[in-house]
Parts: structure tokens; C-alpha cells; sequence
């Protein structure tokens, strides 16, 4: 007889009694425990990071976290045209706060429209976190309503991006999006939200946002290295620092400052690294690259020791990388291993943080190069070659001239915003940079539209500065309906569309280098962009002639809410000074006879 078959009935029906009054304790603790919805437990993943803003688009597969949005008061959700303008607007905001900025939108089309913006933020390494809907799990892979691979699409652009399928988990995966977004060299992360993930229940709580156990981004260079590199530099007779824009994103702006005035050593500036560095400092060298000032390129052409710190030495910047720095030791200072010799080869590969680095390379200076004579050179070089234009009075209106005119009248410390194009260009050359997070553009996808949304976030970042976007004509068409959201939001922004009626660079390049062979470059028709912003409920401005642009900028900057100023400027005018793609630095072109020998 088994052992079970001896239990006598009273013995069954107490082992019955203490099993029911088990179950019943469980089922009181388990009532006991709170729940809530995997929406609300991203909402609560959010607050936890401190998030205040939020951009996006409403849709199907997201509307689980934002009914969860309708009862937090401690976010605001900034509705946007199109979700472009989203991821826009919160990769701008992300440059200027330098915490993550968040966008939103719902699964399929939703998702797809952000593919540009998280592109931007991956080649810029800005840092962004998107949170996209999907349709429920067991719908996907059967080409249901609204659905895309959309983990598969942004894989290859993405610091880390997760299908969130377990709704006990889903507030912590946004947690860790969020953190990652931030940590380390920053980037953009995606978390695609299934619709029965957002919907189920949880008890799960949510904590902090925190980074994986693995994940340990390097702080300290090698200390060997720092030395060599230090005895290297000390005794170097033409020294530059190019600063990119890892020196921002790092925070290390005071540490170089420090650093460069010490020891007396020019300093360069990559697009990225714009403001990192004061321009109106003796030491500032100007702005590096393609369309970069003939002395910041010919500093780094004839240096012998360049330190390039949170830069990735792209082609805009280097041109043929064999004629870049060609004499020079290089030193080069990134948290990514993965950045160091990948263009340009390191002497010197310093792996850290960079206001870690830059501290320990000051401690293991013995003094300052022996760098007089070069000094002098490099400001031999400024002299020869700044940055100018010509004003016929029989031309029409010169764009550096709004610029310069702009960035007169306003504060050290108002933000631009900017599209991409030769607006983009004159706004970099001709405004004088001072303050880091001051210049927020796309660098290295160079994405036309990116100046109207990025306004917007910039504006909700910083409310207490000054917001200035320049924009192109062509790339002012591409997200002019996010006007709809600064007049919504009364933000006290101005747009100044620096318009030739042309895709301007284009048009540029066609006549350099394609024979003037002016291919749907130019617009034979174009809206009145002043006409265009009342309709959207703006202030709207039109400004052809050098005695009007004060005036107008004045009226611009005074008015309570948006404003856009049509500035119709010389069809003619290009860009220079000018590097041809992959030439030599150190031979750049002033005007079109200068590019005509260049080619």
C-alpha cells in the first residue's frame, strides 16, 4: 500500500484545510500588490529619469502610453506636425540640456518617419531615446495593420534598441534605453513597444535608470600612454588642439580651456566642436574642414603635434587624409575605442573620458612647448586670411551680412539652430561662437528640415535664451508645418530663411564641378515665406535690402511668439572659403577663381 493510501480522512482533510489557507494567503499578498499597466510602467521608467519633455505623433499602437501620459502632470508632451519634426526637435533638445531627448510615434509609418532623425543623432552622437508602438506580438510577421520590422530597420542606427514583448519588464527596458542613450558616447536607443505589452498588467515596480552590469565605457586613459603623449606635446614647436564634438558631449569644455591657456597651445574647432573653445580668445585658431577657415586649416597642414579630442576625423573635416596633418604626431583622445585610427592614425591613442583625459594630460605636462615663432605663424595666418565678403551696392542682399548682423544684436549666449545647405555654412563662419550648446545642426547626415523642429526643442530646453534658426529656402519647405507647433506653444523663436531659390549647395557644386549644369537645383516658382508664417498663425517678415535687415531682426526679436523673416539675398553668392572633396586642406579656394585652379 502506498504511503499515500495510509493518510487517514482526517489527516487528508487537514492537509486540505492547511493547503486552502495557503492559497488564500498567497492570493491576499498577491491582491495586496499594486498593478498597473506596461504603459504606465513606461510613464513611470520616464519620470524616473527625470524626463520633462516629450515629442511626438499620436497613433494606434502607441496610444496605450499616451492614455497612461493623460494623468502626469510632472511631463509635458509637445505635439508635433509630423514625426520627423519629433525626433528633431528632441535630438535638439538633447544637444542643449545634454540629457536624452525623448520622441514618440506609433508602429509602422510612425516609426519609419523617425528613421532620419535617429540616423542624425547616431552620426552626431547626440543623445536620444525613441519609443516607438508595434502591433501585439502575435500579430507580428503576419504584414498586420501599420507594421514594420522596425528593430530590424534601426539596428544599424541605434546605440541599443529592444523589442519589448514582457510587460514586467518593459519599464526597466525603457530605464535602460534611457541610460544608455546618456552613458558612455552618447547615442540614440529605440524601444518597440508591442500594443499587449503597453496594455498588460504588471506588479512589477520600476526603478532608476541604470546601464547593464556590462556595460563599462572607459574613464581613464592608459597612464603610459598619457606620458608619452605629454612629453610629446611639451616639446612640440607647432602644436594644435582640434576640438570636436566630444568635448561638449564629455563636458569638457573649462577642462581644455584651462588646459590650452596653460600651456599656450592653439586651438581648432571641428563643426561638432563649435563653441567648445571661445572664438574671441588670442588662442582661438578658427573653424577646421571643408568650409573651415584658411588658419585653422593651414595651423593643422603645418602642425607637428595635433591633439584631436572627441573627434572622428571625417572626410568633411580631413579631406585627403593623406595630405591631413601630414607632419604631425597625432594624439588622439575618444571614450570609443572604436573611433581611434579608424580615419586617422594615432601615435598617441588616448581611451577615455575626455575631461578625465585632458586632466591627466595636463598633470603630465613638464611645460609648455617652445611654440613662440608658431603662435606668431598662426597669427601671421589669421590676418592673411579672414573671413570676409563683398557688398556691391548693385548686387542684392549678402547672406553673411543678416548673419553678422543677427549675432550683433543679440546675446553671447542665444542658441543657433540650422538647417543644411550654404545657409548652414555662412551661419557657422559668420556668427562668433563663445558658449558650448549654443550651435545645434545636423554634422554628419547632413539633413535638410532639421532647422525648424530643432528650434522648437532648443527653445523648450533653454526657454530663458534667445532661439535664432537660419534655414535655406529648399530646406525650409521640408518641415515648415512644425510652425503649427511654436505658434501653438507661443515660443519666442525667429526663423530667418536666407532665401536664393535654390537648393544652394547644390547649385553651388553644379557650376564647380558639373560644367553649370544647373540640374533641379533652382525652383522657377517659390512661396512668400512671410505670407507663408501668418498663415500658420506667425509673425511674418520680408527683408531684400541691406537698410531693412536691423529693423527687421529688431521686430523679429521683439515680437511674443514665432516669427519667420523672408530675407531674400544674392542668388549668386557661394560659399567660401572651400576645400573640393577629398583635396588637400592646405590649398583651398577664396573664390571661383581660386576652385577653377584647385580642380
Amino acid at each position: 500500500m502506498s504511503e499515500r493510501a495510509s493518510i487517514s480522512r482526517e489527516e487528508q482533510d487537514d492537509e486540505a484545510n492547511s493547503s486552502n489557507q495557503s492559497t488564500d494567503v498567497d492570493a491576499a499578498e498577491t491582491a495586496d500588490q499594486p498593478t498597473q499597466t506596461g504603459a504606465e510602467a513606461v510613464v513611470d521608467a520616464l519620470e524616473n529619469a527625470g524626463v520633462e519633455y516629450l515629442f511626438g505623433v499620436q497613433g494606434g499602437a502607441i496610444m496605450p502610453v499616451y492614455d497612461a501620459l493623460y494623468e502626469h502632470e510632472q511631463m509635458t508632451h509637445i505635439t508635433m506636425a509630423h514625426e520627423q519634426g519629433a525626433v528633431h526637435a528632441a535630438d535638439a533638445y538633447g544637444i542643449v540640456t545634454g540629457d536624452p531627448g525623448v520622441c514618440m510615434a506609433t508602429s509602422g509609418p510612425g516609426a519609419t518617419n523617425l528613421i532620419t532623425g535617429i540616423a542624425d543623432a547616431n552620426m552626431d552622437s547626440d543623445p536620444l531615446i525613441a519609443l516607438t508602438g508595434q502591433v501585439p506580438t502575435n500579430f507580428v510577421g503576419n504584414d498586420a495593420f501599420q507594421e514594420t520590422d522596425t528593430i530590424g530597420i534601426t539596428q544599424p542606427i541605434t546605440k541599443y534598441n529592444i523589442f519589448s514583448d514582457d510587460t514586467d519588464t518593459v519599464g526597466e527596458d525603457v530605464g535602460t534605453a534611457w541610460a544608455l542613450a546618456n552613458e558612455g558616447r552618447q547615442g540614440p536607443t529605440l524601444v518597440d513597444l508591442p500594443k499587449d505589452t503597453t496594455q498588460g498588467e504588471t506588479s512589477a515596480t520600476v526603478g532608476e535608470p541604470r546601464t547593464p552590469d556590462t556595460y563599462d565605457p572607459p574613464t581613464e586613459a592608459d597612464s603610459v600612454i598619457v606620458q608619452q603623449a605629454a612629453d610629446a606635446l611639451a616639446s612640440a614647436e607647432r602644436p594644435v588642439i582640434l576640438a570636436g564634438g566630444g568635448v561638449i558631449k564629455g563636458e569638457a569644455c573649462d577642462e581644455l580651456r584651462a588646459f590650452a591657456r596653460d600651456f599656450e597651445i592653439p586651438v581648432t574647432a571641428t563643426m561638432p566642436g563649435t563653441g567648445a573653445f571661445p572664438q574671441t580668445d588670442p588662442l582661438d585658431q578658427g573653424i577646421a574642414g571643408m568650409h573651415g577657415t584658411g588658419d585653422a586649416n593651414l595651423a593643422i597642414s603645418n602642425c607637428d603635434v595635433l591633439v584631436g579630442i572627441g573627434t572622428r576625423f571625417d572626410d568633411r573635416l580631413t579631406g585627403d587624409i593623406e595630405t591631413f596633418a601630414p607632419d604631425a604626431e597625432v594624439i588622439h583622445v575618444d571614450i570609443d575605442p572604436a573611433e581611434i585610427s579608424k580615419n586617422v592614425e594615432a601615435d598617441y591613442p588616448l581611451i577615455g573620458d575626455a575631461a578625465v583625459v585632458i586632466e591627466q594630460l595636463h598633470e603630465a605636462m613638464s611645460g609648455s612647448p617652445p611654440a613662440d615663432e608658431w603662435r606668431e605663424q598662426c597669427q601671421t595666418w589669421k590676418d592673411e586670411y579672414p573671413l570676409d565678403y563683398e557688398m556691391p551696392e548693385d548686387e542684392p542682399l549678402k547672406p553673411e551680412y543678416v548673419v553678422e548682423k543677427y549675432d550683433e544684436l543679440t546675446p553671447d549666449d542665444t542658441i543657433v539652430a540650422a538647417g543644411v545647405g550654404q545657409h548652414q555654412m555662412w551661419a557657422w563662419q559668420y556668427w562668433t561662437w563663445t558658449k558650448p550648446r549654443t550651435w545645434v545642426t545636423s554634422h554628419g547626415l547632413g539633413t535638410m528640415g532639421y532647422a525648424v523642429p530643432a528650434a522648437i526643442g532648443a527653445k523648450l530646453a533653454a526657454p530663458d535664451q534667445e532661439v535664432v534658426a537660419f534655414d535655406g529656402d529648399g530646406s525650409f519647405l521640408m518641415t515648415a508645418q512644425e510652425l503649427t507647433v511654436a505658434v501653438r506653444e507661443n515660443l519666442n523663436i525667429t526663423i530667418v530663411v536666407l532665401n536664393n531659390e535654390a537648393i544652394g549647395m547644390v547649385r553651388q557644386w553644379q557650376d564647380g564641378f558639373y560644367g553649370g549644369r544647373r540640374m533641379a537645383s533652382e525652383y522657377p516658382w517659390i512661396p512668400q515665406f512671410d505670407k507663408l508664417a501668418e498663415a500658420f498663425g506667425a509673425q511674418g517678415l520680408r527683408v531684400e535690402t541691406y537698410e531693412g535687415v536691423e529693423e527687421t531682426i529688431q521686430e523679429a526679436r521683439e515680437y511674443d511668439g514665432p516669427s519667420v523673416i523672408d530675407a531674400h539675398i544674392d542668388p549668386a553668392e557661394n560659399v567660401y572659403p572651400m576645400v573640393p572633396s577629398g583635396g588637400d586642406n592646405a590649398r583651398f579656394a577664396l573664390n571661383e577663381e581660386h576652385l577653377e585652379e584647385l580642380k
